[in-house]
């Protein structure tokens, strides 16, 4: 029998948290981009393209990232503080309703996930247990990162798997929404994981002063998208 690894187990966690798979429900959401695509503002792969990478490196890298990768030293040290702190910089910072309901949902969803997980494991995870204390709600980025975490993976590796888990969920609403072919969705997915180790070095080097949520077009399109007639995605 084949020796399993600790590198081995946590590289396996990584790609489990970065499966479209996971069940948080990232499928079920565009991030305005429905909008985006109704409007004539991605119309075809290249404006995806631009429309994406500039996500990912505008709003992922100064966001989620950045608070991904500051909640994963706090989950190491276990400082419910500071959790607290990022947890609801990240609710009071969501630019639309939409958005808001997006981080909330997928934390409560990623949360129960670990609960279960430990369950299964037999483990009494205090960290587990301090997801409870995280109100309203838990948000996305600092689920993700106590997952992370436990899985043994440093900030870069966990920042490296939620950015392409994010980009491939954001390629198959394209693929649906523009719409695009397959071998478009395959290039367009290319591009953004071209741009993903940038986004990761962007993210790592941020702090409390220069992470930032702020990205106007975006919030615009996206509470558009809440009163838009025809829609595939929740946001």
């Amino acid at each position: 029998m084949a020796t399993v690894t600790t590198a081995d187990t946590t590289l396996l966690q990584l790609l489990w948290l970065a499966s479209p798979a996971l069940p948080v429900g990232a499928f079920s959401y565009s991030e305005g981009l429905e909008t985006a695509v109704e409007e004539g503002r991605v119309i075809d792969e290249a404006s995806a393209a631009v429309w994406l990478t500039d996500q990912l490196l505008l709003a992922q890298a100064r966001s989620d990232l950045a608070v991904t990768a500051q909640a994963h030293a706090a989950w190491a040290a276990h400082d419910v503080e500071r959790l607290t702190a990022l947890n609801t910089w990240v609710l009071t910072t969501r630019e639309s309703a939409e958005f808001r309901l997006q981080t909330e949902q997928a934390g409560r969803s990623l949360s129960d996930w670990l609960r279960q997980r430990a369950a299964e494991d037999g483990a009494d995870d205090e960290r587990v247990a301090t997801l409870r204390t995280l109100t309203p709600a838990p948000s996305w980025p600092v689920v993700y990162a106590l997952a992370a975490w436990r899985s043994g993976a440093d900030a870069r590796a966990a920042l490296l798997a939620m950015a392409f888990g994010w980009a491939e969920n954001m390629v198959q609403a394209a693929v649906k929404a523009v719409p695009l072919g397959q071998s478009a969705g395959q290039r367009l997915l290319g591009t953004l994981a071209a741009h993903m180790p940038a986004a990761v070095d962007d993210a790592l080097a941020r702090d409390d002063h220069t992470r930032q949520a702020f990205t106007p077009m975006l919030a615009i399109v996206s509470a558009r998208h809440e009163a838009q007639y025809s829609r595939l995605f929740r946001s």
